[in-house]
């Protein structure tokens, strides 16, 4: 488990450092682009914009439906680990009182009837 979270974690900062790198670039085109243009840009800057507007609104729905759905994952998990746990604890209760239990039935049955 420790190192799928290491992997994990490594993937997270490798991601985060191509973003870093990314952001910059692509906002300095696209500013140039909107500077370029002025008050009139053409069909392609126009294109470009809307692109612009409609990739965020996808990338942030995909990312808050990616996030809800881990969360859900890792919630099913905890649940399932507090399950097992419950589980544990009632066995652990429950073993001396099977023991004695069966012991007096034991007992009990031995004993002749007067």
């Amino acid at each position: 488990m420790a190192a799928r979270r290491s992997r994990r974690s490594k993937s997270l900062a490798v991601q985060t450092m191509e973003l870093g790198v990314a952001v910059p670039q692509v906002i300095a085109h696209r500013v140039a682009r909107m500077a370029i243009a002025g008050a009139s840009p053409s069909a392609r800057d126009r294109k470009e914009l809307r692109r612009m507007g409609s990739e965020k609104v996808a990338a942030f729905n995909e990312a808050w439906s990616s996030m809800a759905l881990e969360a859900f994952r890792a919630n099913q998990r905890l649940t399932l680990s507090f399950m097992h746990a419950a589980l544990g604890i009632f066995g652990k209760g429950m073993a001396p009182v099977r023991r004695r239990a069966v012991a007096n039935a034991k007992r009990l049955g031995r004993v002749k009837r007067r």
